[in-house]
């Protein structure tokens, strides 16, 4: 079977999220989702998403690419590589690892990141192709319609639930809460949150960001703590971020926030939950085991230096 490797077009949309969530059931993927985040895609970040298609057209690969810019060291760049699970060990896979390598080393990548889920054949591809595993994080999957979700609680004095609907007006302050709490996120690469205008546009306004199951923890009239979440219109939910300000931590907000929003998705329609964590962030898998989320998959960060 003949295997090409290409730009995205338009019409791509739905093919490269079908190819995501059959490879990846553990994560929102629409079409819709697809067209806005390369309509967005931040230009210092040099993304190229590319597929693999059969001789009649038909989207069988991925691969999503970056550099990150948003990173304080240069030369950082990542990829990761989605294949149907009905079109394996044709080629796709290599194709699209060796066309967006070529690509992020002309964008001045020397070090290169990519996530493998966590299966002998997969780790084993990696590493045939020069990558070595890193740090590793689960994903969470909760029954929705099923789970005995914990009680929903009064929030202490002086703190107020509300959703991030409430701050549609200006949404500035909960970017703010977003830069401090991605500042000291687990993971191999250092995020800095510092483009409003970028955040706004990219994440405010993301198709899958939902807005009224999105809570949000305001003490004394400051936003303190967060659960973002992310809705496909298929009855799956994901949290997309549970964090707490470091000047807040220790109050149990993060447990208050993420409940009620659960709580909201659930009555909202939405069956199933779906989170992931770092597998050393002990903090917030002890939280989601409290929830009732379990364990549907493990995934290892790969990295490869190319110069």
């Amino acid at each position: 079977m003949t295997v090409i490797v290409r730009d995205v077009r338009a019409q791509d949309a739905e093919g490269f999220a079908r190819v995501r969530r059959a490879a990846l059931p553990f994560m929102l993927a629409t079409g819709e989702q697809c067209a806005f985040d390369w309509a967005h895609a931040h230009p210092k970040g040099h993304e190229r998403p590319l597929v693999a298609v059969t001789g009649d057209g038909e989207v069988i690969g991925t691969v999503q690419q970056r550099i990150a810019h948003d990173a304080p060291e240069p030369g950082i760049g990542s990829l990761n590589v989605y294949v149907s699970p009905s079109h394996l060990r044709r080629g796709a896979g290599t194709l699209l690892l060796h066309a967006a390598e070529e690509h992020l080393a002309r964008q001045g990548a020397r070090t290169l990141y990519s996530w493998v889920l966590d299966a002998p054949e997969n780790l084993a591809w990696a590493e045939r192709r020069g990558y070595a595993p890193s740090r590793s994080a689960y994903f969470l999957r909760l029954d929705l319609a099923a789970a005995e979700l914990p009680p929903l609680q009064d929030p202490p004095a002086g703190v107020e639930l509300r959703t991030a609907q409430d701050f549609a007006a200006d949404p500035r302050p909960l970017f703010a809460l977003d830069a401090v709490t991605t500042a000291d996120e687990p993971g191999d690469v250092g995020t800095m949150l510092d483009d409003y205008a970028h955040w706004r546009a990219t994440t405010w306004e993301h198709p899958l960001f939902d807005r009224r199951l999105t809570t949000v923890a305001v003490v004394d009239g400051v936003p303190a703590a967060f659960s973002a979440a992310q809705t496909d219109g298929l009855g799956r939910y994901n949290s997309g971020m549970t964090g707490t300000a470091p000047a807040f931590r220790g109050r149990g907000l993060a447990k208050l926030v993420k409940n009620a929003s659960l709580h909201r998705a659930r009555a909202a329609g939405c069956t199933e939950a779906f989170t992931g964590n770092d597998t050393g962030n002990g903090a917030m898998l002890a939280i989601n085991r409290w929830f009732g989320y379990e364990v549907a998959a493990r995934e290892v960060r790969h990295v490869r230096t190319i110069g």
